[in-house]
Parts: C-alpha cells; sequence; structure tokens
C-alpha cells in the first residue's frame, strides 16, 4: 500500500515536515502536484505566478530524479486515479492557508479521503496553528515551532507514474501581464538569495527597505520563495539566526538589519494565522461595520491599476510593480491606501489586482493585509499616505520616478510630484490628477471615523481585537493590534509592520 505525497505551496525537499511524515509511514511514497485549471482562473492567479511556480515545480522534479508525478485536473479526479492506478492508502500534504477556492477544494478533498477509507495527514509547515483557540501564547508556540531542528533532505526514490506535461501560462487561460524583470524560482535561486542577503545585501536592510530605489536590493527578495515554499520560514529563520551570532557586537549596521528581519518573519505568521482563523475576510469586511461604504468606480479603478491617476509617484509604483512583480512594503501599503482613501475603491475591487500583480501573493497575508490598509478591521489606525508628500520624502532626487514615468522628463525637479503646477504642464503626454488630494483625503478621513462613532463599533471592535490581534511575549517582539480609541488617535505616527509581503 502507497502513501501519496501531495505538494502544494511546499516545494522543497529539505525541512518539509509533510514529507517526512510520509517517509516515516514505511513503505512506497509517490509524489504528485497537481495543475488546476480551475484554480488558475480565479482573479486574483496571474501569469506571473504560474511562471515562478513552472521553473521551481522543475527544479523540484530534478531533485526528485525526474519522478514527481504532474497532473492537470480537478483535485479529486486526479486523486482518485492515482489511488486507483497505485493503492494509496494515506495521502499527506502541508496545511495550506489558502485562498477561500483552495479551502473549498480541501473540503472536497477531504470528503472524497473519507468516503475512499483514505487516510489524509496535513503538517503545518510554518508557525500558523490550525484551529486556534486563543492567540494567548501563540507567539511562543511560533518560536517554538521555528527552534525546532531542519529536517534534511531524505534518500529515497519515490513511485513512478505517467506524468501530463507541465502546462504553459496560455494553456490555463493566462494572458501576459507586464512583467519584463523575471524573479526565477525554484530551490537553488532560494538559497543563493538567501545567502546573497545575509552575506551583503542585508547589512543595509533596515535603513533602506523603504527605499524604492534602495529597496529592491536591500530586501531579502525571499518572499515569492517563501510562498511557494522553495525555502521554508525555519531555514530562514535559523539561517538568520545564525548570522546573528556571526555579527554580534559589530556597529557597521548587520546587527538592526538582521533584528529587523527577524521581526517580519515573525509578522509574517502573525497576518497568515489571521486569515486561516477567519478565511471570510477574503470577501468581507473583519469590521461589519464597514461593509458597503466604498463602491467601485472602473474609470478610477482602470487608471489606478495602469498607473495613469496624475499622481506621479503612485503611477511609478504601480508601473514598476507590473513590470518587476516586486515592490517595497511601503509602497505597497501607499497604493492601497491611496486607492481606498483617496479613491474611495472598495478593496475587494482592488485587491485583486494587487494579487495579480505580487509575484509573491500569498492569501494568507494578503487579504488581512488589504483590510488593514483600507481600515476595514476596526482595530488599526487609519493609515492615509499623502501620495505628493510619499513622492518627496521617499524618492527625493525623482530616479525613480522618472524611471518610470519617461513622458515626465522634461519636468524640473522641484515640479516633479506635481506636474501640473509647472508653467508648461500642457504640453506634457501626462493626465491630470483624477482627484484632489487633500480634498480626497479629508472626506476619506470623515467618513472612516464617522463609522468609528457608530452604535456598537467600539464593542466589535474588542471582540476581534481578542481573535486576531497579537500578545506581548517576553522577547517583546508582538504588541497588542492598536484599539481605535475615541480620541484623535488619527494624529498618531502608525508603525511600519502593516504590509509584510515583500520582506
Amino acid at each position: 500500500m502507497a502513501t501519496l505525497l501531495w505538494f502544494k505551496r511546499d516545494l522543497r525537499l529539505a525541512d518539509n515536515p509533510a514529507l517526512t511524515h510520509a517517509l516515516a509511514l514505511g513503505g512506497p511514497v509517490a509524489c504528485v502536484y497537481i495543475t488546476e485549471p480551475e484554480l488558475w482562473a480565479q482573479p486574483d492567479m496571474s501569469a506571473r505566478h504560474w511562471l515562478f511556480l513552472r521553473a521551481s515545480l522543475q527544479d523540484l522534479n530534478n531533485d526528485l530524479q525526474s519522478r514527481l508525478i504532474f497532473r492537470t485536473g480537478d483535485a479529486v479526479q486526479v486523486l482518485e486515479d492515482l489511488r486507483c492506478a497505485l493503492g494509496v492508502t494515506q495521502l499527506v500534504s502541508h496545511e495550506e492557508t489558502g485562498n477561500l477556492w483552495t479551502f473549498a477544494r480541501d473540503r472536497r478533498v477531504a470528503a472524497w479521503a473519507r468516503g475512499q477509507g483514505v487516510t489524509w495527514r496535513e503538517l503545518p509547515q510554518c508557525g500558523v496553528v490550525r484551529r486556534l483557540p486563543t492567540r494567548d501564547r501563540w507567539a511562543a508556540t511560533r518560536d517554538g515551532f521555528m527552534r525546532q531542528p531542519l529536517s534534511p533532505v531524505p534518500t529515497f526514490t519515490p513511485l513512478s507514474a505517467p506524468s501530463d506535461p507541465l502546462p504553459e501560462a496560455a494553456e490555463l487561460g493566462l494572458a501576459p501581464d507586464g512583467l519584463q524583470d523575471v524573479q526565477p524560482g525554484g530551490r537553488r535561486a532560494a538559497l543563493s538569495t538567501l545567502g546573497g542577503f545575509l552575506s551583503a545585501r542585508g547589512r543595509t536592510y533596515r535603513k533602506d527597505m523603504s527605499s524604492p530605489l534602495q529597496g529592491a536590493s536591500a530586501c531579502s527578495r525571499l518572499s515569492p520563495h517563501l510562498a511557494y515554499g522553495t525555502l521554508s520560514v525555519r531555514e530562514a529563520v535559523q539561517a538568520c539566526a545564525a548570522r546573528q551570532q556571526e555579527v554580534k557586537g559589530t556597529r557597521d549596521g548587520w546587527t538592526g538589519s538582521l533584528k529587523s528581519f527577524q521581526s517580519r518573519l515573525a509578522w509574517r505568521d502573525h497576518f497568515m494565522q489571521k486569515l486561516e482563523d477567519a478565511p471570510r475576510i477574503e470577501t468581507h469586511c473583519l469590521h461589519p461595520a464597514y461593509e458597503d461604504i466604498r463602491q467601485d468606480d472602473p474609470t478610477k479603478r482602470r487608471a489606478w491599476e495602469r498607473g495613469e491617476t496624475g499622481l506621479p509617484f503612485i503611477d511609478a509604483c504601480m508601473r514598476s510593480l507590473i513590470a518587476t512583480g516586486w515592490l517595497n512594503f511601503r509602497m505597497r501599503s501607499m497604493l492601497m491606501s491611496f486607492a481606498s482613501y483617496h479613491l474611495w475603491l472598495d478593496w475587494r475591487a482592488t485587491g485583486p489586482h494587487l494579487a495579480r500583480m505580487f509575484t509573491d501573493y500569498e492569501p494568507g497575508i494578503h487579504w488581512s493585509q488589504v483590510q488593514m490598509q483600507s481600515n476595514t478591521t476596526g482595530i488599526n489606525t487609519p493609515r492615509i499616505y499623502n501620495p505628493i508628500k510619499q513622492g518627496h520624502d521617499q524618492d527625493p532626487t525623482g530616479a525613480f520616478t522618472r524611471a518610470w514615468l519617461p513622458e515626465l522628463a522634461a519636468v524640473p525637479n522641484a515640479h516633479l510630484q506635481e506636474p501640473w503646477s509647472w508653467g508648461q504642464a500642457a504640453t506634457l503626454r501626462y493626465p491630470a490628477p483624477i482627484v484632489d488630494v487633500p480634498t480626497a483625503g479629508k472626506r476619506a478621513r470623515e467618513m472612516i471615523f464617522g463609522v468609528r462613532r457608530g452604535p456598537d463599533f467600539r464593542e466589535t471592535a474588542e471582540h476581534i481585537v481578542e481573535k486576531h490581534a497579537s500578545r506581548k511575549d517576553r522577547a517583546r517582539r508582538f504588541v497588542r493590534d492598536p484599539l481605535p480609541k475615541r480620541t484623535s488617535s488619527a494624529r498618531k505616527k502608525p508603525d511600519d509592520r502593516q504590509l509584510k509581503l515583500d520582506l
């Protein structure tokens, strides 16, 4: 009787709890990856995701002696076919915190397994805890998982079975999406990226992570590898900890940068836990008082999606994201904030576009973060970025803006972030702003705080804090998410732990 190891977003052999468990069961093990056309038809999926994933699968197949079984189709049907062909009695996979579609698919797989007498075991691969009863002591549990020894790459020969060819993006209905700078996928690329960050690039991480120019190099760029599991979070945590010991006592930037990186790895699990605990936040506001306060405006949304809003720093960030699949955390926050506040667009209309554009799209992080930046959680301070000020602050030389908006080449630096103020603005082939920033920001603030003054708002917010907010632990790395106050909490400077997709 065979065990079937179902690879999902854990595309590696090292430190793979599902693989370790499958081999521990004894007997032959077959390894399968299922390409599900219906999944790739969902509005949050894109060609750039498949490009990275496909490269990672090819790398994994090489490590499995070309014995990774590729199948295309409905997961339940594929699993049933393999059960009959290989005599499968055990199914093993990792616990996936995916989108609602994968959640529904897993429920169908569970029903199939029960009906066919197949034992399905799912193993955690990060600090997310399934069926978590309370957030109390969650950080300690997560840290305990990260301290466990890494499981080595095992030596085994998987069962072989006929495979389908890996589809091209077009065969899955995925059109080219503007990606120009492809980040390579696969285990080897993951290890190279990790090594480069910890040995050289990461020294200025804390200082440069917010810069749209320096951040592209100073940030780890590990997020897509963590999203698709070519590298485990535990591997990153322990490699970083080892490097922290090496640089202990130095004053060249490494100590602070590595501490910040560890914090972001922890916050990554923290935000994924939110979707694990409440899958409905992909489609419903975490705080119900914010339902229906925004609508979709297709004209404004399309201008935002294309980088044609007439606000140079917004447009430069969006065009950069479209071309590279990556953006640092502050710029991601600003894009979502601008769409939600100044354009007053519903996050359910704008969130899918960002999901498609982020090569490192991780549903477990994305939807809780999208809601946070839209201020529909009810437990966070509104963060209404002024995109003009952000342009001056984050791109003081204008180098980033000019790189992505060549139509503004003639505009002097003093007017670059506000080209309409330049005397020759009429000669530019660049749109006028689609919104007045000060007026729109003021209106959004009034609307948000108007909702907060509603009946029962605070009582509901307190329940949300109890279920989803982080707690302080002895290391004081986590702080409780701020509960909205009745006074002018909006004037307090919020911290930068609000969009941890990029690492």
